[in-house]
C-alpha cells in the first residue's frame, strides 16, 4: 500500500530541513522591530552644531531669536539688534507671541559653558511648551593653538 507518508518501504529518516517555519519566524520579528524602533527615540530634538560646520546663513526678514543664559542663570531674548533680560515665565510668553507674528522664526540657545546642564533642559522643555519645534545650540569655534 503506497500513500504519500510511504517512502517505499524504505524506513530512512528524511535528511533535509524544512526551512519554512524559521523564515516565518523571522518575517514576524522583523515586522515586529519594524513597528517598534522608531518608538524607541525619545527626547527633544535638537539640532547640535559639528564642530567643523560652517556659519548659518542669516537672512534680513527673518532674524532668529536667539536665548542666552549667562554664566549666573539669567535669561537674555534677542531678536534682530534688541536684547532684553527676562525671566522663564516672560521667555515663553515673548517667544509665542513672536512665533504667532512669525511663524517660521528659527530658535537657538546660547548658554554659558559653566551653566549647569539640567538648567539648559529646562529651558529646552519651557520652549516646547511655547510651541517651538526645534532649537539650535550655538557655539563658538575652537581656538587654534
Amino acid at each position: 500500500m503506497q500513500g504519500p507518508f510511504n517512502r517505499g518501504g524504505k524506513g530512512k529518516p528524511m535528511g533535509e530541513i524544512n526551512v519554512v517555519p524559521f523564515i516565518d519566524v523571522m518575517l514576524v520579528l522583523l515586522v515586529i522591530f519594524m513597528i517598534t524602533a522608531p518608538m524607541l527615540t525619545q527626547g527633544v530634538q535638537v539640532e547640535l552644531p559639528q564642530v567643523s560646520s560652517e556659519p548659518i546663513d542669516s537672512q534680513e526678514d527673518n532674524d532668529p531669536i536667539v536665548i542666552s543664559v549667562d554664566r549666573d542663570g539669567g535669561y537674555f531674548i534677542t531678536l534682530g539688534e534688541d536684547s532684553t533680560s527676562v525671566s522663564l515665565d516672560e521667555m515663553s510668553q515673548r517667544v509665542m507671541a513672536i512665533l504667532q507674528q512669525r511663524p517660521g522664526t528659527p530658535v537657538m540657545v546660547r548658554g554659558d559653558r559653566n551653566v549647569p546642564y539640567g538648567q539648559i533642559v529646562v529651558l529646552m522643555s519651557t520652549l516646547q511648551g511655547a510651541g517651538v519645534a526645534n532649537v539650535g545650540l550655538l557655539s563658538e569655534p575652537p581656538q587654534d593653538g
